[in-house]
């Protein structure tokens, strides 16, 4: 998980205070991503790449985590958004959903029908 070198011990992809730098990035376009115990800081980016990209035309607040379990091999996503909008699943690396492509698919197939 990447940190704000500015600000130790805070998540690069935690809410800001409002102001907008280029370190929050994600939450100004509308979307906070949230990243647990994937072990792997370039798969991180291309998630976060992938996830940034699902959100580019959707509108309110959105909010994706995806937290791995160092006990299986199954990672949990929670995505979350305007109007009470709430959808889980649960990622097996064995079926290639930890895959940064695959993740982005089922995050477009979980999301209401077109963008508002």
């Amino acid at each position: 998980m990447s940190r704000n070198p500015a600000l130790p011990g805070i998540d690069r992809f935690a809410p800001s205070n409002g102001q907008c730098s280029e370190s929050d990035k994600i939450h100004c376009m509308g979307v906070t991503i949230e990243l647990q115990n994937l072990g792997d800081e370039q798969l991180c980016r291309e998630i976060t790449a992938r996830i940034e990209h699902a959100f580019a035309s959707r509108r309110g607040a959105w909010r994706v985590s995806i937290i791995g379990s160092r006990a299986s091999e199954t990672w949990a996503i929670n995505v979350e958004g305007p109007n009470g909008f709430e959808r889980s699943y649960s990622l097996a690396k064995g079926a290639g959903q930890h895959e940064p492509d695959a993740i982005s698919r089922l995050i477009v197939q979980l999301l209401p029908g077109t963008p508002h």
